[in-house]
């Protein structure tokens, strides 16, 4: 064991005198309320889950990967998640692929049914509010939608049905974004979006619904998808890498990421989403070089894309 010198003992010493004193740390009384906060009602309010959390317009890429799905990008700010669900008899299970599904690991237990706690938590019952409040998840920006996209995994046909059954809670609460007579969009407290092997002819059709479509991005100006709008794909997304190619190793600026060729291919695309009403996303965008992944962020952010993809939610949430 060794033993501190006395020298050392008065440098410590004099480090702990300097801080009492620092500025703003107050007194030893004040440093024991600070700490102690939680134990009265006085520090809180009902609905500051979430209260100091800036929402950031990025989505939470193979969520279901994360220690925590949902809570750790909700923590981050992201106002996009993602779930890859298969479906097994008469269960929806999330994984990235079979071998990673387990009977516990349901669209209920890590998406459903968290998200469902959250908006309780900001739509409180109380007797100071007039009529009944549908906040979003961020204490913030109540008014914040979350997109909820939902890649289908296993056939569309017999998945599809299935998960509009298990968005029930979310529905009968009336927390789900919705369209009614084809015509009338209702922003709700979550939005959900189907992707992977979502079928199109059971969402494009249905006049009343709320569920929407993941658009391909990059074939909006296909016969396919040319009466594609908002009101089906509030979202439309595609591979960065297979559209707009593979990104230039600069040194962080978007002009030296991207050659003109490929910001001109982003701007077309992303424009013509804008102008039926459909935000863009772009996937398998670069993670690493950091300068190259910051570089393609900022030049899609730049061009107007209402999220970014994002692997590392430290590195997104940092970004913003």
């Amino acid at each position: 064991m060794h033993l501190l010198s006395s020298a050392a003992l008065a440098l410590g010493f004099g480090f702990a005198r300097l801080a009492a004193a620092a500025p703003g740390s107050g007194s030893s009384a004040l440093q024991n309320i600070l700490k102690n906060t939680d134990r009265s009602d006085l520090y809180g309010y009902p609905t500051d889950l979430t209260r100091g959390i800036i929402p950031i317009p990025a989505h939470s890429h193979n969520d279901y990967w994360r220690d925590l799905p949902f809570y750790s990008a909700l923590s981050a700010g992201c106002i996009s998640v993602e779930a890859d669900v298969w479906l097994y008899g008469d269960e929806l299970l999330v994984g990235h692929d079979q071998s990673s599904l387990t009977k516990s690991r349901t669209l209920q237990s890590l998406y459903i049914d968290p998200i469902l706690d959250v908006l309780h938590r900001q739509n409180p019952k109380s007797h100071y509010i007039d009529e009944e409040t549908k906040n979003g998840v961020f204490d913030t920006t109540p008014s914040q939608t979350l997109y909820l996209f939902i890649d289908l995994k296993t056939p569309g046909n017999t998945t599809w049905p299935a998960v509009i059954s298990a968005l029930a809670p979310l529905r009968e609460a009336g927390y789900l974004t919705s369209l009614s007579n084809n015509n009338t969009l209702t922003q709700g407290p979550v939005t959900v979006i189907g992707t992977g092997n979502t079928p199109l002819d059971q969402i494009g059709p249905v006049a009343d619904r709320d569920y929407f479509y993941d658009a391909p991005l990059a074939e909006l100006d296909t016969p396919a998808y040319k009466d594609i709008t908002g009101y089906i794909s509030p979202i439309a997304s595609t591979s960065f890498k297979a559209a707009v190619g593979e990104a230039l190793l600069g040194d962080g600026e978007a002009e030296q990421v991207l050659n003109g060729t490929q910001v001109e291919t982003l701007r077309g695309q992303i424009a013509l989403a804008k102008e039926r009403g459909i935000g863009a996303r772009y996937w398998e965008t670069p993670g690493w070089p950091v300068r190259e992944r910051n570089g393609v962020w900022r030049a899609l952010l730049r061009e107007g894309v209402a999220l970014v993809n994002a692997d590392d939610l430290e590195a997104v949430q940092g970004y913003f």
